[in-house]
């Protein structure tokens, strides 16, 4: 079996592997890159027999227009949902892809490649690791994973019943040079984020990725234990909405704590997709904030929100100073607008005299010291750095380490 890291060796997103033995060529994650700098790969021309995709954050499937429609793409069933709910919400086309569906903990195949998925704890939700076995050789991929979210029982679980006889471990490395030591799990997020409530005499923002369900379980018990209410957009109620079908512990906005605030532009979305959306325009309608509810009485609320709803901050600012709890990775504040929109305002507030701006966010990524237990127990012969821009302080932590360079064929024997 052949192995290639197409993107990934030194680089954070943009994941591209692949895979080849005799019959089968693999691509394992066709990532869109954050850098701006990132070399361009064009994921078609490396004419793959499949594709497999860990989970839906666009550095690990954002390229997947790419591929020719016939190849098949395997990913969770919640993926697939998510992806789609993404592009619906942002009026983009769907993609038209042969897309397989494959189930946590049971394995498949592809040609002559058993694959066994594992769910992760992650950031998004559907993360997998992934177990990949072809002549001969047993790959363990460990995607984006972490130990310190809610779904951290997951890692728990790999601990104690680990694969056995592991060749080489792709792992992940985005923490290799940061700390997580202010906020090292979700429960220390929701905790800053009630300390906030208690004390607000405006509205609050949050600032957080609609798919993180994590950071919305943290802020809605936030709200509960403070007597707020957490205000929620559309596509953020109908992702709620997808994960709850599979998890009863997920929340959604039938909640007493949570209200919707109908953007026409989300609104109509869901009303040109009846068939799609079924009851729920209604349903949602029924927990619907307006603006000026919010305007009469702001310090009740929580508002989740994104970056790119600045203007939205901007206007109750009039009323006195604002809460903004920013609860992402504090990298995004250091770029330019044309490649995260909002990043350049939302940096602005941190000094903004009418803004009480707060950090408070926990990474998606394993921690060193997590990524060590991993390795330690699966003691794979070599292990391979991935995901990461410090590949030469593998050797520091880890047991036989091999860095490959983008591009570079590796045989194993």
């Amino acid at each position: 079996m052949q192995l290639t890291i197409h993107r990934g060796t030194r680089e954070i997103g943009g994941t591209v592997i692949e895979l080849r033995t005799h019959r089968t060529r693999l691509l394992v994650d066709i990532g869109r890159p954050l850098n701006s700098n990132s070399a361009p790969i064009d994921v078609s021309a490396l004419k793959p027999d499949a594709a497999l995709i860990s989970h839906p954050h666009q550095d690990h499937c954002g390229l997947i227009d790419q591929l020719d429609p016939s190849v098949p793409v395997y990913m969770g069933a919640l993926s697939q949902q998510l992806i789609s709910a993404t592009r619906i919400f942002r009026d983009q086309k769907l993609p038209d892809h042969n897309i397989k569906h494959f189930e946590k903990w049971q394995p498949f195949t592809i040609a002559d490649v058993t694959i066994t998925p594992y769910l992760m704890d992650h950031s998004a939700t559907d993360a997998y690791a992934f177990l990949i076995e072809a002549e001969g050789k047993r790959i363990f991929y460990s995607g984006d994973f972490r130990a310190s979210g809610h779904k951290s029982f997951l890692f728990d679980r790999l601990l104690q019943d680990p694969p056995q006889n592991i060749d080489l471990l792709l792992l992940e490395g985005t923490m290799m040079r940061r700390r997580s030591d202010q906020f090292p799990d979700e429960t220390s997020v929701r905790r800053k984020i009630e300390a906030v409530l208690k004390d607000q005499q405006n509205i609050a923002f949050l600032i957080a990725s609609s798919q993180n369900i994590d950071r919305l379980v943290s802020a809605l018990h936030a709200c509960r234990h403070t007597g707020k209410v957490l205000v929620i957009d559309i596509y953020t109620a109908w992702v709620l909405e997808l994960v709850s079908r599979i998890s009863t512990r997920v929340p959604t906005m039938d909640n007493d704590h949570v209200n919707v605030y109908a953007d026409h532009n989300m609104d109509q979305r869901v009303k040109n997709n009846p068939g799609l959306f079924r009851d729920f325009r209604k349903r949602f309608y029924r927990h619907r904030v307006t603006k000026e509810e919010l305007k009469a009485d702001p310090a009740r609320y929580l508002y989740y929100s994104k970056m790119s709803r600045f203007r939205t901050m901007e206007l109750y600012k009039r009323y006195g100073p604002i809460n903004l709890i920013y609860s992402q990775w504090l990298g995004y504040l250091k770029l330019k607008n044309d490649a995260y929109y909002g990043a350049e305002q939302m940096a602005a507030f941190q000094t903004d005299p009418h803004v009480d701006f707060t950090y408070a966010h926990t990474t998606g990524h394993a921690t060193v010291e997590t990524l060590a237990q991993l390795e330690r127990c699966l003691q794979p012969g070599l292990t391979v750095p991935v995901h990461t821009e410090y590949p030469q302080d593998y050797p520091k932590h880890f047991s036989r380490v091999t860095p490959l360079r983008d591009g570079e064929p590796f045989d194993l024997f």
